[in-house]
């Protein structure tokens, strides 16, 4: 009813002033159609499952080429941890290539901690649920392409 309405108001308002302005706002609609269809800047939503406990935070990094993959996040957030699931948001990503990776920070230290021989002693993750032979899988393994629309999860893995 409302969007029939702004349409109603739009059509009337160009028609009072002009053709110049029903052409103006036919391409300012039509432009803002095809943004929200090419998935530019889209609110990205983020499923964390398998966390074993609610002590400490869920760390979650965005990367948004191989390059970058595990040094220079795009985006990051921190959210509390929820035994089971968590959900987080990032918002305004435009369309593309990406990786996610994540981990409990059980002990709210800011970091990945790992016992004598690099194994990890919190839980982690990264999208695809992809793993590495030795270490972390490569940005390939992980990446997945983002057109907006979708929710992605990823699985924390405890050892």
């Amino acid at each position: 009813m409302q969007l029939g309405l702004f349409y109603f108001q739009t059509i009337t308002s160009a028609l009072t002033f002009g053709k110049k302005n029903i052409m103006k706002k036919l391409t300012v609609l039509i432009a803002l159609g095809m943004m929200t269809q090419l998935g530019w800047s889209q609110s990205m939503e983020v499923v964390i499952k398998n966390v074993d406990a609610s002590v400490g935070n869920i760390a979650v990094a965005l990367f948004s080429n191989e390059a970058d993959f595990l040094k220079k996040r795009f985006a990051a957030q921190k959210v509390k941890a929820g035994k089971g699931e968590v959900r987080l948001v990032f918002e305004n990503i435009p369309a593309g290539k990406y990786a996610l990776s994540a981990y409990h920070d059980a002990n709210v230290n800011g970091e990945l901690d790992k016992n004598m021989i690099g194994i990890p002693k919190e839980g982690f993750g990264f999208s695809n649920d992809a793993m590495g032979m030795f270490g972390p899988p490569d940005f390939e393994k992980a990446s997945f392409d983002w057109k907006g629309g979708q929710t992605l999860s990823l699985t924390l893995k405890y050892y």
